[in-house]
């Protein structure tokens, strides 16, 4: 039952026949101070008929309970109007949530979106920013497929430049060929401690040779092993056999660790770009845009375009000696991706520190007039703060994405036996346990916060079991399957309500939030915020507990209410699920 649908219809009836002018209806949820279900916003007509806020707000409430059946009482604060719903439809909407399955009463829409994420370089392992970004990908992902998108799921490896070179060159001199398997460690936590390697060398070389008189820009420029990397670089490019060779070697490694953390942590993708490929792409773009004078050319060959129109300035798009920059290569795999999956939208998932670079891409690609710029969006995220301060990966005071979860793990496993929050399991069982508290702790504690807001990570305060984390919410599904075990009731039992059912007002707050279930999923969808979902979920979690405290189920006398409170306990376990899904978080059956 689309009940704001209904009330608006019928509001908009009710101004239609009093005033005999036309007005939407826009309803919000009557804040909790005042009396009512719905609050509709009048000021316009105040406005518009001349009439004081009392004679229309009044009118209208009394037009609506002499001709309809649904509304109960009403009550005018201003310009708006507070209904109140009769508890009979209130027990309509609870029959209908019961009999259709959650989430599944959104239609698929002929949109197609891609969302490229994780975006790596090859030359450490993931850490803890790079946690944000994959979770925040992947539960966009699922939040745009749950709203009706049909959704592609992209990463962009980086993985050429001179930042791989750097963990090649310290390899070449000081690995003493070290592999995964001699060193006992994943392949892309070997490549990383050599790029950690690199800088401990450079900074040294440059200390030399500022005690042997020169300035410290001399000195960054000189340093031999800064020197060696920027050759390799270029014979890189030019294919040289043995630095080829030697880069297939570490990336391999580094392909190898990066897909066991994947798996680990539950994210995937339904297509992989890697920049080598795509690095000499967009130069056919440029050669376009100067026939057609989007771009112009300096004395010294170099191209660039004049973006001041857009409040930017003058960009270059191609050197003087023909090679790329990374907004030459961006622009090539743009139009890669479009050629491969023809997406209206197009959404990347970069920390706000590359804001500037995707104003300037889509504002190039407007200029260019390809088809699919006004899709294009960068979903900007703030960066992850530790408490100790912030993270350098050249410096190895990074959080370790492998490390952190394990550590996690731990945590888990510690606050649970601490609390007794766990029954009697096999240690294969409680293991998986532990794994699913931990990533829900932590994929939760990253997106519940708005994406575009700086966070600070707090990991003991993500896992606690009580207030707004993932542990707490994982704990009321399990212990909400725990009393339907109880009573024996099967997942797909469907429950009917017959007869008259009086619904307490701790019991019609969790119908008034399950109902909003499907406008949350389009309103996160809308915004690409998973925090909307996350912050929903915890509402619904805690109102269930607030329902509990109060109200018994398993010891309720009267069968009437105990099969209804069943029915609605099930389906506030079935839309934790449902939502926590989609943020990517697993729930326990039983804790």
């Amino acid at each position: 039952m689309d009940i704001i649908g209904i009330l608006s219809n019928k509001i908009e009836t009710a101004v239609q026949s009093l005033f005999g002018v036309s007005d939407q209806a826009v309803l919000q949820p009557t804040r909790k101070e005042f009396e009512g279900d719905y609050t509709y916003v009048f000021f316009g007509l105040v406005k518009s008929l001349r009439k004081s806020p009392p004679e229309i707000g009044n009118a209208i409430g009394t037009y609506l309970l002499d001709n309809n059946d649904i509304f109960e009482s009403y009550n005018v604060v201003q310009g708006f109007l507070n209904l109140k719903i009769k508890n009979t439809v209130w027990v309509e909407v609870l029959n209908d949530l019961l009999k259709t399955n959650t989430g599944s009463e959104i239609e698929r829409l002929s949109q197609s979106v891609l969302v490229e994420y994780s975006s790596p370089n090859t030359n450490k392992p993931l850490h803890l920013g790079h946690l944000r970004n994959n979770f925040l990908g992947y539960s966009v992902s699922k939040i745009l497929d749950a709203a009706g998108y049909d959704v592609t799921k992209a990463c962009l490896v980086n993985d050429r430049g001179i930042h791989i070179c750097k963990s090649m060159v310290a390899y070449k001199h000081f690995g003493n060929s070290e592999t995964p398997e001699s060193a006992g460690i994943k392949g892309d936590h070997l490549v990383g401690k050599y790029y950690v390697e690199f800088d401990k060398a450079y900074k040294s070389q440059i200390q030399e040779l500022i005690a042997s008189g020169s300035t410290e820009d001399e000195a960054k420029k000189a340093a031999p092993i800064m020197v060696e990397a920027q050759e390799m670089l270029l014979k890189w490019e030019q294919n040289d056999p043995e630095i080829i060779d030697l880069w297939k070697k570490l990336n391999t490694w580094v392909y190898d660790g990066f897909e066991k953390t994947y798996k680990k942590i539950g994210v995937d993708f339904d297509k992989t770009y890697y920049e080598s490929d795509t690095y000499l792409l967009g130069k056919d773009l440029v050669e376009d845009g100067l026939n057609r004078g989007i771009f112009y050319k300096k004395e010294d060959n170099s191209v660039w375009i004049d973006l001041t129109d857009e409040g930017l300035d003058n960009k270059l798009v191609l050197r003087g000696d023909g090679t790329s920059v990374y907004i030459t290569q961006d622009l090539g795999t743009t139009d890669l991706k479009f050629q491969d999956f023809h997406s209206e939208k197009s959404i990347w998932v970069v920390g706000n520190e590359q804001d500037y670079h995707f104003k300037v891409l889509f504002a190039i690609m407007k200029k260019l007039e390809r088809a699919y710029a006004e899709g294009c969006y960068h979903l900007s995220y703030g960066m992850v703060d530790l408490p100790s301060g912030k993270m350098k990966s050249r410096e190895g005071t990074v959080v370790d994405a492998d490390e952190l979860v394990d550590e996690m793990i731990a945590t888990a496993k510690a606050m649970s036996a601490e609390k007794g929050k766990i029954e009697d399991l096999e240690s294969e069982e409680s293991a998986e346990l532990f794994r699913m508290l931990a990533l829900g702790a932590l994929k939760y504690y990253l997106l519940k916060v708005e994406p575009k807001k700086r966070m600070l990570f707090n990991p003991e305060e993500s896992i606690d079991f009580q207030g707004n984390t993932g542990p707490f919410i994982q704990y009321t599904h399990a212990r909400i399957k725990s009393i339907l075990r109880k009573a024996e009731v099967a997942d797909n039992q469907i429950f009917t309500l017959d007869g008259v059912h009086i619904l307490n007002p701790e019991e019609l707050e969790l119908v008034f939030l399950i109902k909003d279930y499907d406008t949350v999923i389009k309103n996160a969808a809308a915004d690409y915020s998973p925090a909307l979902l996350a912050n929903y979920t915890y509402e619904l979690a805690k109102t269930f507990n607030g329902f509990y405290t109060q109200h018994s189920v398993m010891n309720e006398e009267n069968a009437n209410i105990k099969y209804l409170r069943l029915g609605l306990i099930k389906k506030v376990a079935e839309t934790i699920k449902h939502a926590m899904g989609l943020l990517g978080i697993d729930v326990p059956e039983r804790m």
